[in-house]
């Protein structure tokens, strides 16, 4: 059965509509780019791979924005795991920086990256405040990936900031999520978006996963418990004989964009909602897992530099899109994600889609 996002087969998640593309792209100027390597097989040798990983690069404004920043917030529901760039956003509230997403040991080849791809297009951008720090976000490929061989830098983050672009996103073995599993099943990069009415006017609401997160019993599809219902196809080996290298997906990136005009307090709220949305797909945040949550919001400063936030008494219905969106995205990143075969062997299987479709058939969701 060939990869395809949830609602092609008939999934619906939530109520609000989504955007035209149901992705973090339906958010006005925001690009996303990716750059993908899988190269080698066989045994781990740290330094020549092989190599399952990548880098996929969230551009908040299509413009060179730290010229004009974006309001921003971020917020951690289990640290154990690195976003560089917060100290100025939690000092200013402000990114004015790309956002990439990558494999543990590629944070500080994939930072140095972006620092040369915005010194070649603007060789002051460092000099004003807020300060310019690239936010680079990260989650453990190890089960399939030469983690120590730090193969993910300034090359692959030029390609995937130069093909960033609007409209559809492609999801699953892509990017910074070549590697990633979530719930014992390949997973990787996954979006999704809402309309949110709130007064008045019309607002998008999008969110962009990288999935590396939950054990298998967990998994919930649209609330059904699909993950106790396969209880096979877990990581394995190709080597019948060899005993697989295997961590379990314990870590989630979560970007949340959107056109509302918000603070940053409100934006820290958003990040708050998005892990309830997580939650829905089963996924409990363990001990050593590193959840991090980014939003941000595009809408544009009056003459005066200021915002004119959105009343409260509307984040409600914010609220409501980010935790669908983000429940929607992780889901994405399974059903769009194949198997693969990576380092000593390893081997995790994709969702079984015809499968999954069964499962819902047999609680009434199809």
């Amino acid at each position: 059965m060939p990869r395809q996002r949830l609602r092609q087969l008939g999934i619906t998640i939530g109520q609000l509509p989504t955007g035209p593309h149901n992705a973090i792209t339906d958010v006005a100027g925001v690009h996303v780019g990716h750059a993908t390597r899988i190269l080698g097989e066989g045994p781990l040798v740290v330094g020549d791979g092989p190599v399952r990983s990548g880098v996929t690069a969230i551009l908040p404004r299509s413009t060179d924005h730290w010229r004009e920043p974006v309001a921003a917030a971020d917020w951690i529901l289990n640290g154990n795991g690195e976003l560089t760039g917060t100290g100025p956003i939690r000092r200013t509230g402000q990114l004015a920086a790309p956002i990439l997403l990558t494999d543990t040991g590629s944070v500080g080849s994939v930072y140095d990256g972006a620092l040369e791809w915005m010194l070649s297009r603007d060789p002051l951008c460092l000099d004003g405040m807020p300060i310019s720090a690239p936010v680079v976000g990260e989650t453990w490929a190890n089960t399939l990936h030469d983690t120590g061989g730090r193969h993910i830098g300034p090359a692959e983050v030029a390609e995937a900031l130069n093909t960033a672009a609007s409209g559809p996103v492609v999801e699953g073995c892509v990017g910074g999520g070549t590697g990633m599993r979530a719930f014992a099943f390949k997973a990787g990069i996954g979006t999704s978006s809402r309309q949110v009415e709130a007064g008045s006017t019309p607002y998008q609401v999008g969110v962009l996963v990288q999935a590396n997160v939950g054990r298998r019993s967990e998994l919930r599809v649209d609330g059904v418990p699909v993950g106790e219902q396969i209880d096979d196809l877990m990581p394995d080996s190709v080597d019948v004989s060899a005993v697989p290298t295997s961590v379990p997906g314990n870590s989630l990136l979560v970007v949340v964009a959107t056109d509302a005009p918000l603070l940053p307090t409100h934006l820290h709220r958003l990040c708050r909602r998005a892990a309830l949305g997580a939650a829905r797909t089963g996924t409990v945040a363990t001990h050593g897992s590193g959840d991090l949550l980014l939003a941000f919001s595009t809408a544009p400063n009056d003459e005066s530099g200021q915002t004119r936030a959105l009343h409260m008494r509307h984040l409600s219905r914010l609220y409501q899109g980010v935790v669908e969106s983000t429940q929607e995205a992780i889901l994405n990143s399974l059903t769009m994600a194949t198997t693969m075969v990576g380092r000593d062997g390893n081997r995790i299987h994709a969702l079984p889609l015809d499968r999954m479709l069964d499962i819902m058939r047999s609680h009434g969701r199809l």
